[in-house]
């Protein structure tokens, strides 16, 4: 199954007040467009990405989206493209640009930067069973259905200055009261037939699940997250940064005992645990050097089964060895021939799915590469985006140290890769 995620970002964010689009202002050190990008581009699910920008950032997009450095998809396709005056027009471009070949379309507000990977993959699953998936949080109060009327009893606009809100018409039950969210998931067909319908006749809705609503298909209901709030206004920027030091803080505890899943169950204690890796591999003529992830310029490259990327090995070795599931050779022997000349990005990813199963996550990486030449100190940062962007954790979290043997056999080393692995 192939998954493509569309962000909408093609918003100028005018109710946020600023001359710059709000998607690019930074909440918790990073900004808001690089997050939610980053929240599909780690996910083992999607498989190609698709953002919508405002056609001035199309024209000289933000350094993490350019397609000359290393994106924050490490091997994931990303494309760039216009949006429009409209939400649904800036979907409307992007699934054009999705392709044939895709499966599910997950579309994802870029102005919620706090989507976690389980509601994504929640998400998705609910839309492969049903068509058609929409995350949303239940009503907690009650919620009155009012009307405005001016003195006269004539219904004034919502606009009215007057201290009033107006009358109450109905009381809804909350107990059925919805909030949508995004992400916001379908099957490649149902959301065809939904922005058919709206370019045929005109429609013009706040989110792609009513399309599919009034093409008459069923859209079904996936629990979200209170955290995976919506940026609109400044005020909502001091939510969000509570909310990234909060997540930034659970991620270097050692104790989660007072930490609750969405169901209000307790988890389990967070217990750190380290592990260890180490690759080698000679250069030889005619194979490419790459490390992390980045492929750096060299005449000799290392010499192996898949592309011989000594630090996604270390590292991979790694983390498995702290979740004590064996090493790189036990999960992508070089005798299997699907592994054959294979990324190795991608078999991190895989890496780290394997242990997300057994409730573990990714804390923090310091990997040392022993590499007499080509320098690379020059593609550090690149390196440190690229495995952050595999390992779902951000830059910060990631150290790559280049050290010299000062004339001895030509290698390449990337050892003690230190992993730090917490549940």
């Amino acid at each position: 199954m192939h998954v493509t995620a569309i962000i909408a970002a093609g918003g100028r964010g005018q109710r946020f007040g600023t001359a710059e689009p709000k998607q690019l202002h930074s909440v918790g050190g990073r900004p808001i467009l690089q997050r939610s990008v980053e929240a599909f581009a780690s996910h083992p699910a999607i498989d190609a990405i698709v953002v919508a920008l405002p056609q001035a950032l199309v024209d000289d997009p933000p350094e993490y989206l350019r397609s000359d450095a290393v994106l924050v998809t490490g091997t994931k396709p990303l494309r760039v493209v216009a949006g429009g005056e409209r939400r649904q027009d800036s979907v409307a471009n992007a699934f054009a640009a999705a392709g044939n070949t895709t499966d599910v379309i997950v579309i994802h507000d870029a102005a919620r930067p706090f989507a976690s990977a389980d509601l994504i993959a929640r998400t998705i699953a609910a839309a492969v069973e049903s068509g058609a998936a929409v995350a949303a949080v239940q009503a907690r109060d009650t919620v009155k259905l009012a009307h405005r009327r001016d003195r006269a009893g004539h219904p004034q606009l919502p606009q009215s200055s007057s201290a009033s809100a107006g009358f109450v018409e109905e009381t809804l039950p909350r107990e059925r009261i919805y909030l949508a969210q995004t992400p916001q998931a379908f099957r490649r067909d149902v959301l065809r037939c939904a922005l058919e319908l709206a370019a045929r006749d005109g429609v013009v809705v706040t989110d792609e699940a009513a399309l599919v609503e009034l093409a008459g298909l069923p859209v079904s209901v996936v629990d979200g997250e209170a955290s995976n709030i919506k940026i609109t206004t400044p005020d909502d920027m001091m939510l969000g940064e509570a909310i990234a030091r909060s997540a930034a803080g659970s991620a270097g505890q050692d104790s989660a005992s007072s930490q609750r899943d969405a169901a209000g169950r307790a988890l389990p204690a967070r217990t750190g645990r380290a592990g260890t890796g180490y690759d080698l591999h000679r250069l030889v003529a005619g194979r490419p050097l790459i490390l992390g992830g980045v492929t750096i310029p060299s005449d000799r490259g290392a010499l192996g089964h898949s592309d011989a990327d000594v630090v996604c090995h270390a590292v991979t070795d790694a983390i498995l060895g702290a979740a004590a599931l064996g090493d790189i050779g036990r999960h992508f022997p070089d005798t299997d021939p699907r592994w054959k000349d294979a990324d190795s990005i991608d078999m991190l990813r895989r890496a780290v799915q394997l242990v997300a199963e057994q409730g573990l996550m990714v804390g923090n990486i310091d990997v040392t590469v022993i590499l007499e030449k080509p320098k690379i100190r020059g593609y550090v940062d690149a390196m440190c985006a690229s495995l952050a962007a595999a390992l779902g954790v951000d830059t910060e979290r990631v150290s790559i140290k280049a050290k010299r043997t000062k004339g001895s056999t030509p290698s390449a080393v990337a050892r003690r890769s230190r992993r730090t692995l917490s549940r």
